[in-house]
């Protein structure tokens, strides 16, 4: 048998608020439980993806893979240029 009173209080009908309202409802040992980001506002479900840019981090990114736009294009036009194409 299981100990009494040493269990928290189960909330079957908590309710998950995101920006002052109530976006959903769960069982949790808390009778309302606040979020900054749910599956409704986060960018991965939502499609709505930014990229945060510190740094320069990105663009260093892009241009060790060569994925950059001007930067590509560049390195492609010097080795064409040494190859002799």
């Amino acid at each position: 048998m299981p100990k009494a009173d040493i269990h928290p209080t189960w909330y079957p009908e908590a309710k998950v608020v995101c920006n002052g309202e109530v976006v959903m409802t769960t069982g949790s040992t808390q009778p309302e439980i606040h979020v900054d980001v749910w599956s409704g506002n986060h960018p991965f479900y939502t499609g709505t993806q930014k990229i945060l840019d510190t740094e320069g981090r990105v663009d260093r990114f892009m241009r060790k893979y060569g994925m950059g736009g001007a930067s590509t294009t560049g390195k492609q036009d010097k080795e064409s240029a040494e190859t002799g194409a």
